[in-house]
């Protein structure tokens, strides 16, 4: 309804949430209804007592005193009800974006239900209905409870498509601007979308964006809206303070229903749902929109796209890394969630916290988190797990990282760039791998090839710190695991083992996208077993293009006892052959010694340079270095002896 409004804030100020918008008014109804006369009264401002024409021209209004600020312009067009008009009547329905259907006496009202909006609908138009009931000047007797409730609740129950409704007089010019404003409303700020009139209900969608809202606004999650976070709420919703007494006034109403959602802590979320559900009760939707808006909701109550998946682009062979922003929110975010300070995030912690987003992402699932990181012994998510596994999802897919920053509220802390990329930063490209130096990354990336068997499983579960399993699971599926790694001088960096199970070959042959996300091969073979190491020439001749990475040989199982390999090179000739920087490392997952392997792969990561295979020219170079510093050695020698033997004569 048009009137009853609750005051319970200020009236909303216009936002850059705020969609800006022309509408376009198709005013609808049976023939002497009044429809050409509100639209006089509305642009001479007084009832026209002279002959009008039957359907006037179209005509635009500019942004008044009257229309809603997000209003660029108003199209207002009125139509014929006879017969032969009937196909330019569908055609300017089908063009509005909302219609004005107007009634004046019983027969025009009775054709509202077993005509015009049945009409409507067969055109197949999705537009909201303002039914208006004109000509109230002349309704003696008829109060305004008694056409609310005999004539419109029951067409509004009916017909969904109905928004709101408004009594009218044209010759009085009695709520005339109010019923275009009416209008313009119900294109920019929607009932429809939020309130089910039938159920007297905030429908399950809006609850839910009120929910996350909720969440958001509560900063110390402690499952209130404390004085101060609503004095906040307001200023970024209205951009308006919120005094005492309207504080005061806001808690009063919610506890006339829910006496137990306002404490000394402050409200509850089921006592912000009721005031946002009274809001729309009330006619004061337009509150709920300016809230919604307020945190990047459309009109259908998703997220903005814009906002969900902003521009941030990664160039090729560069990496996406959180930003010491990025990291301090998701730090923030853990201590917030670990309610019982254990240190870990339990699945009902875990649970809350991912409250307002859809979920765990799809690749976390996919991965098997909370297995693909670091727990305690509970087998909690720890902060370090935490942000590594956020460093891995950044790395591999930074737009899911954007996407759940923005559902998790997260807010830059320049005001003057609002975008959530500020969480991120793109590494610099690292293309010529070959040429000396280190690489500016804090998250790199390993895939862990190998014959089955030759324990890649093991070494991924020793990266997180798990005990050995002596039970053998061949790995079906992709596995990924993620943790710190201690570079020598103190540095950290995050290292991205991932074993690739049945995809294997795809993951491959797909020559670009390994170059460009692959940063190292760890290249495992089982010592003890002697068909083990076979695989992996094999597989370097089958994918020529896996030398262009940087690789690390690794020789597992060294607890057990080392055998000889039936291959046409023993692994250390293998590796020689190749010009390798170093033999394979021998170790096994059960020595505390297994560290230094993973500090090696990321220092290969690191510094790539120092993982290729010399070339002819860098051993010949050596060789060369030797010659010389042994023939220096040699003239320095001889020369001391000479000096010797001078001196000894002139004694």
């Amino acid at each position: 309804m048009a009137s009853g409004m609750l005051s319970m804030c200020p009236t909303p100020r216009n936002t850059p949430n705020r969609p800006i918008r022309p509408v376009r008014i198709c005013v609808c109804g049976d023939e002497g209804t009044g429809k050409s006369s509100l639209i006089t009264s509305l642009v001479k401002g007084v009832f026209v007592t002279n002959k009008i024409q039957p359907v006037l021209p179209q005509i635009t209004i500019p942004p008044t005193l009257g229309t809603p600020e997000n209003v660029t312009t108003t199209t207002v067009v009125d139509t014929s009800a006879l017969p032969q008009e009937r196909n330019n009547l569908a055609r300017e329905i089908r063009k509005c974006n909302v219609i004005l259907l107007v009634y004046s006496d019983h027969y025009s009202y009775e054709r509202v239900a077993l005509f015009w909006l049945p009409y409507f609908r067969s055109l197949g138009v999705n537009v909201p209905v303002v039914l208006c009931a004109n000509k109230s000047d002349l309704a003696t007797g008829h109060s305004e409870t008694r056409v609310v409730e005999e004539e419109m609740l029951p067409l509004m129950a009916e017909f969904k498509e109905i928004d709101s409704c408004i009594r009218t007089s044209a010759r009085e010019h009695r709520n005339v601007n109010e019923a275009f404003f009416v209008c313009q409303k119900a294109v920019t700020h929607p009932i429809a979308p939020l309130f089910d009139s039938k159920e007297a209900a905030l429908k399950p969608a809006a609850v839910a964006a009120l929910q996350r809202i909720f969440y958001l606004c509560d900063k110390d999650r402690d499952g209130y809206l404390s004085d101060k976070e609503l004095k906040d709420f307001q200023i970024r919703c209205f951009s308006k303070p919120l005094n005492e007494a309207d504080l005061n006034h806001i808690k009063d109403t919610i506890q006339k229903a829910y006496p137990d959602s306002v404490t000394e802590s402050g409200i509850d979320c089921q006592g912000f749902i009721h005031l946002n559900k009274l809001y729309s009760e009330k006619g004061r939707h337009e509150t709920v929109w300016i809230i919604l808006r307020a945190f990047q909701y459309t009109d259908n109550l998703s997220l903005q796209e814009k906002f969900l998946h902003p521009k941030f682009e990664v160039p090729p062979y560069a990496s996406a890394e959180l930003s010491p922003e990025g990291y301090r929110f998701f730090v923030n975010l853990f201590l917030l969630s670990d309610k019982d300070n254990d240190g870990g995030l339990n699945e009902a912690e875990l649970a809350s916290l991912f409250a307002p987003t859809p979920g765990l992402p799809a690749s976390w699932v996919d991965s098997s988190f909370p297995s693909s990181t670091v727990r305690n012994e509970a087998g909690h998510v720890t902060l370090q797990g935490w942000l590594a596994q956020w460093s891995m999802t950044t790395f591999l897919s930074p737009k899911t990282t954007l996407e759940y920053l923005a559902y998790l509220g997260f807010e830059p802390s320049d005001q003057s760039d609002q975008s959530i990329t500020a969480a991120l930063k793109v590494t610099r490209p690292r293309r010529k791998r070959r040429r000396p130096g280190r690489v500016g990354r804090n998250v790199v990336q390993c895939h862990v090839l190998g014959a089955p068997g030759s324990g890649k499983s093991a070494l991924l579960d020793a990266l997180l710190s798990r005990g050995f399993s002596t039970t053998y699971h061949p790995t079906i599926q992709p596995r990924t695991a993620v943790n710190t790694v201690e570079l020598p001088g103190g540095k950290q960096c995050y290292l991205i083992l991932d074993e690739l199970g049945e995809l294997e070959p795809a993951l491959l042959e797909n020559q670009s996208k390994l170059l460009d996300q692959c940063d190292v091969i760890a290249y495992t073979y089982d010592s003890s077993d002697p068909d083990s190491f076979s695989y992996i020439p094999a597989l370097l001749a089958k994918y020529p293009h896996l030398e262009e990475l940087p690789s690390v040989f690794i020789a597992l199982k060294a607890d057990l006892d080392r055998t000889t390999q039936r291959a046409e090179h023993q692994p250390h000739e293998y590796t020689a052959m190749l010009n390798m920087p170093s033999p394979p490392l021998h170790v096994s997952v059960t020595w505390s010694s297994i560290q230094e392997v993973f500090v090696h792969i990321a220092e290969a990561a690191m510094e790539p340079s120092t993982a290729f295979p010399r070339s002819e020219e860098d051993v010949e170079g050596k060789w060369m270095s030797w010659g010389i510093a042994l023939g220096a050695v040699v003239c320095a020698g001889a020369a001391a002896v000479m000096i010797w033997r001078r001196v000894g004569s002139g004694n």
